[in-house]
């Protein structure tokens, strides 16, 4: 390092900044994904800035952008399906006393949301069959994903009702109570080998 000259004396260079090699190899982002650091961020935007990736609001925003035409020539209901008012159901729940009762009211319950499960369904699978993508789809895969769902948007229905089931069985049709022969316990002790003889207090010394 070379001394330079100053007007207040001499001062030692200052040796140029290095380049890391890591610094070096750091791949630019897509300017369509934004950049995200620790701060303030969740674990997915931490992912995406560690890895380069596009977080799943990155990938929604450039779908939102990309089917803004189509959505343009294909209008859909902006407003979600109404809920149901659960309000009697709840009250009659509140109100039972006994296994029957109960699964009157959860009968009702399934019985009401079945059509739009059931609608979900035929949806997911619609979605799933999109370009015959379904055909030797892979697990994991989004046409293998959407199957899945659209399963278990019913399997709601057929677990509620085998909830149901088992607790009018426990009421009505209980398993009997396991009990052990009458001569089971005769039969233990017959097996054991006889007591040795006594012979008495031990000589004392």
């Amino acid at each position: 390092m070379q001394p330079i000259a100053t007007p207040g004396g001499v001062r030692p260079q200052r040796p140029a900044a290095r380049t890391s090699p890591k610094d070096s190899c750091i791949i630019p982002r897509d300017p369509d994904f934004e950049l995200y650091d620790n701060v303030g961020r969740d674990a997915d935007q931490i992912h995406a800035a560690r890895y380069n990736l596009a977080t799943r609001g990155d990938l929604k925003r450039l779908a939102r952008r990309d089917a803004q035409p189509f959505r343009a020539a294909h209008p859909l209901p902006d407003q979600p399906w109404p809920a149901p008012d659960l309000t009697p159901y709840l009250d009659a729940l509140a109100a039972a006393r006994t296994p029957a009762e109960v699964d009157a009211v959860t009968d009702h319950v399934l019985d009401a949301a079945e059509p739009a499960l059931r609608a979900l369904s035929d949806y997911l699978v619609a979605a799933a069959r999109w370009k015959q993508e379904n055909r030797d789809a892979a697990k994991g895969s989004p046409s293998h994903l959407l199957m899945t769902a659209a399963s278990r948007a019913l399997s709601a229905l057929a677990l509620a009702d085998e909830a149901g089931l088992n607790r009018l069985r426990a009421a009505y049709d209980p398993a009997p109570a396991p009990s052990a022969p009458a001569d089971a316990s005769r039969g233990a002790t017959a097996s054991l080998p006889p007591a040795p003889p006594s012979t008495g207090p031990a000589p004392r010394r």
